[in-house]
């Protein structure tokens, strides 16, 4: 039985007699059943494919069923745009059964929304930013507004998810939650994801209701798709603008210069172009829709504005400059078309270099396969915890911390922050002026008004910010469009001229006052820029199937002459780097390259763990391969560097991470980074650039390899004392595990000739150094036989001659666990280390791959049955006095090494690994 049956007969009519169905689609039947049993539900279908029917038809039966006190429903769109696009559909449906519904938006017009409050609608379309303006505006009664609330649903839910403003939407759904009586459902719409399960339970929040992911079988459809090669961008847009002739076509491009370029070729070439991206004014671009909707030959030159479900008519045509960096973006754009019956959804690949033909074969093999994208999902996002420490702040005209923190602490987005973090985070906030305490609750410091208080703190209800921009006008006053501030410093009054939506603009006058620019028409203009420096990265799955293209022998049947030619001068000059004896690695004129194919992120990663074993080589990644320079590189020191990064402690060493985490790059993420304290602005930093566990992975060749233990703490750790002011909360001093032998200080010269006089005696001494997190400057070094432990202050003890000379002494054996990272730093110092027993090398002979790995912490467990507290391995080494756990820890680490190596002794043949 159809669940038509189960609506209410109200709808049944109206779907009958209004809209002339005589049946529902697969995903409307099986969306239909969950919604009406009362289940939070992902409804996955392609572009067209129905599901906004799919979520709204049960959405209004429910209303029908039993009237709304209030907004019975939300429906939330990720841009306003798209809420615009869907208000005539959805004001058909809710108009068709007797209710109502509004649009509320940045542009929604004051006295609309007034109406609005004092008779609130059953459906409420809007954005979280919206939802937020309402949640803060003392003029919104939260109860008679949000009390009946019963059902939301997201559409392209895989554009919010894992992102700031995922996080944002959640957390002011819950603010909801609680004001409403009902367990509010939820329903996330999107035709792309690759891991539905997971946005389902990160949707789910604090709702008790059962879920479901509706994601009926797909019928096969065919495809058109072509990969076009030309030596210039002007080529490129010369032969789209043949094709899309007398059809209607999106042309996406990848970036707003772009677009720019590419519309004023088109348009030289005779054909009608509009322009859509985020920098063309909102009058522009509606006005591309709507023209662009009712005719039948143009193009609008886009970026991914309108790559969301928009609809602007039957396409006809998907254009594509250069390649997407996603398989999700592919397929979105591609479902753009064929939505007519008989049509056939189709792309066309214009790509001006080589990297954009390799990406695009890459796209379409991997969409080709069914694989796309998961959508990660975080559980540490600072930037939204320091908005809604605001928002919440200035929602309640001042809130307790432990109120804030029993709304974050229930959600996906920061249920990896624990409570001790989050006081810290707030005790920062306040002495950095962020937040005030008064009377136990926290209202806006003067540091957050000023930044935030102009406008009734509009700037304050977005997660993301928007640039410095000036607006573009004609000199009769009609918006075009808006300037980065940096662009704008570049021209000059009566002689410069720019492109924007695709026309060449004479500069007239510039109102730096008013952040305005005058312009009238001219006959060429020059490609504005926007900025947008922050690297994007490819992943890992797209960058391995470009290896793939390459080392395979078929052709493909999409690639126009001119990309299949290319496609096989590609395979021969990459044949021999490929050759599993190349290892990857291409020598040419002083440079190493080695072709990884790993992505951005793990590329990034493996150039800081290059630069820790290779000293002084410059190294510089991209996507695809990492380059190699410096005075004494040769491939054969090249190929043992990376021989280090097989090595799990290599990637479990915490001083390493943490001297990589305080040299990042300090890019802006947030329009929130300046509230936030250093280690929170350092670990944002850290997962945007890095992904060490995926290195690890990827190095040792193992998908499956054992989690690393202890890299995310140390990075925590590490950044807590880069700046002043930063004061991390008090550790008892109080050592976990004291060491069994004496330890004696060694804080002269004197003292460190009569020691190592009497340790040149002894057969085997135990060593191991704690060093500086950023420059690895010597701080102690640790020294142990069978007799005892000396711990040598290296800050204080100026000549270490008699040191080198132990050290370098054969007859005397040296315990080191890691020993690569002690020759490393002594040898700065011109000391040599002989004799070598290597613990960790000794624990991998005597145990194989063993769960845990071979880390000093690992092998004290399994062999010793020792839990060494690690902490302080990042702790600062350079302060005087050490704190009694710091003394613990130094002694304990050498004095373990001589345990283990009477219990691996009787393993090793002849006493040595």
């Amino acid at each position: 039985m159809s669940v038509f049956s189960r609506f209410n007969t109200r709808l049944q009519h109206a779907i009958v007699s209004r809209l002339g169905w005589t049946s529902l689609r697969p995903v409307q039947e099986e969306a239909g059943e969950a919604l009406l049993d009362g289940k939070n539900a992902v409804v996955l279908a392609p572009t067209a494919g129905g599901k906004t029917e799919a979520s709204m038809f049960p959405t209004l039966s429910m209303l029908c069923d039993e009237q709304a006190e209030g907004v019975g429903a939300l429906y939330i769109a990720p841009i306003k745009a798209l809420l615009n696009n869907q208000a005539e559909r959805l004001g058909t449906y809710t108009e068709m059964v007797s209710l109502r519904r509004f649009v509320w938006h940045g542009d929604t017009p004051s006295s609309a929304r007034k109406k609005f409050l004092a008779e609130p609608t059953e459906l409420l379309m809007t954005t979280p930013e919206s939802l937020e303006v309402m949640l803060i505006s003392s003029r919104v009664d939260e109860q008679k507004l949000f009390g009946d609330v019963r059902i939301v649903i997201i559409d392209e839910v895989h554009a919010l998810a894992g992102s700031d403003r995922g996080a944002h939407l959640l957390s002011v759904l819950e603010r909801i939650a609680r004001v409403s009586r009902h367990d509010i459902q939820r329903v996330g719409l999107s035709a792309t994801v690759g891991n539905p399960d997971m946005i389902l339970e990160w949707l789910r929040g604090t709702s008790r209701r059962d879920g479901v992911v509706v994601d009926p079988p797909k019928n096969p459809a065919r495809r058109q798709l072509l990969v076009v090669h030309r030596e210039s961008m002007e080529e490129l847009a010369q032969d789209a603008a043949r094709m899309a002739k007398g059809q209607k076509s999106l042309f996406f491009c990848e970036s707003r210069s772009t677009t720019e370029s590419v519309a004023e070729t088109m348009r030289w070439s005779g054909t009608t172009v509009f322009v859509h991206h985020s920098a063309v004014s909102k009058e522009e671009r509606e006005l591309a829709e709507e023209r662009f909707h009712h005719g039948s030959d143009a193009c609008i030159v886009c970026t991914s504005t309108l790559e969301l479900g928009i609809d602007v008519g039957d396409l006809d045509r998907v254009l594509q400059a250069e390649a997407p960096d996603t398989v999700s973006s592919f397929m979105q754009r591609m479902g753009r078309t064929g939505r007519r019956p008989g049509a056939v959804a189709n792309t066309t690949f214009f790509c001006e270099t080589t990297s954009g033909v390799l990406q695009a074969i890459a796209l379409i093999e991997l969409a080709k396969a069914g694989w796309v994208e998961d959508v990660p999902v975080t559980s540490r996002c600072w930037p939204v915890l320091v908005h809604q420490l605001f928002a919440m702040a200035l929602a309640a005209d001042g809130i307790a911390p432990d109120e804030i923190w029993n709304h974050v602490s229930q959600l996906p987005d920061f249920r990896g922050i624990h409570r001790a973090e989050f006081d810290r985070l707030v005790a920062w906030m306040v002495r950095d002026k962020g937040l005030v305490q008064t009377s136990g609750r926290l209202v806006l410091g003067p540091k957050a008004e000023r930044r935030f208080g102009r406008r009734n703190f509009m700037a304050l209800y977005a997660v993301f910010s928007s640039p410095q921009s000036y607006t573009v006008l004609t000199m009769a006053g009609q918006p075009l469009g808006s300037l980065n501030q940096g662009f704008v410093d570049r021209l000059t009054e009566g002689y410069s001229a720019f492109l924007l939506g695709g026309r060449a603009w004479q500069v007239v006058h510039i109102r730096h006052d008013e952040r305005q620019i005058r312009v009238d028409p001219a006959p060429r203009g020059k490609q504005p820029t926007w900025g947008g420096y922050l690297p994007q990265f490819l992943g890992f799955e797209v960058c391995q199937a470009i290896r793939a293209v390459l080392q395979t022998e078929p052709g493909y049947p999409y690639l126009h002459e001119g990309a299949a030619e290319l496609l096989r001068q590609q395979r021969d000059l990459f044949s021999d780097v490929l050759d599993p004896a190349a290892g990857d690695l291409e020598v040419d004129d002083g440079e190493i390259r080695w072709w990884t194919f790993a992505g951005g992120r793990i590329n990034s990663t493996l150039r800081y763990a290059l630069q820790a074993v290779g000293g002084d080589w410059k190294v510089v990644p991209d996507n695809l391969l990492i380059k190699v320079r410096g005075e004494d590189l040769d491939e054969r020191s090249l190929r043992e560097a990376i021989d280090q990064l097989r090595d799990l402690e290599f990637w479990e060493n915490e001083k390493l991470w943490a001297e990589v985490a305080v040299s990042l790059p300090n890019y802006r993420l947030s329009k929130f980074q300046s509230f936030m304290p250093p280690w929170v602005e350092r670990e944002m930093l850290a997962d945007y650039l890095l992904d060490v566990e995926g290195a690890w992975r990827w190095v040792s060749r193992d998908p499956e390899a054992a989690p690393l233990r202890g890299v995310r703490e140390a990075l925590a750790i590490a950044v807590r004392t880069v700046r002043e002011g930063d004061v991390p909360a008090p550790i008892p001093d109080v050592p976990t595990v004291v060491p069994t032998l004496p330890v004696r200080w060694v804080r002269n010269a004197q003292d460190l000739a009569t020691l190592c006089a009497e340790l040149a005696a002894a057969e085997v001494v135990a060593l191991d150094v704690e060093t500086t997190i950023r420059t690895r400057a010597l701080c102690l070094v640790q020294l142990a036989t069978n007799d005892g432990i000396a711990l040598i202050d290296a800050l204080e003890v100026e000549d270490l001659e008699p040191l080198g000379t132990l050290l370098a002494d054969k007859g005397v054996t040296k315990l080191i666990h890691n020993a690569s990272f002690e020759k490393s730093v002594l040898g700065k110092y011109g000391i040599r280390i002989d004799n070598v027993v290597d613990t960790l090398k000794v624990s991998k002979q005597v145990r194989g791959k063993v769960k845990g790995g071979h880390s000093l912490q690992a092998v004290c467990v399994r062999e010793l049955g020792i839990e060494l507290d690690k902490n302080e391995q990042v702790s600062d080494w350079s302060r005087r006095p050490l704190t009694q756990r710091q003394q613990a820890y130094a002694a304990m680490d050498v004095e373990v090494l001589l345990r283990l190596y009477e219990s691996f002794e009787p393993l090793l043949v002849g006493g040595r690994p």
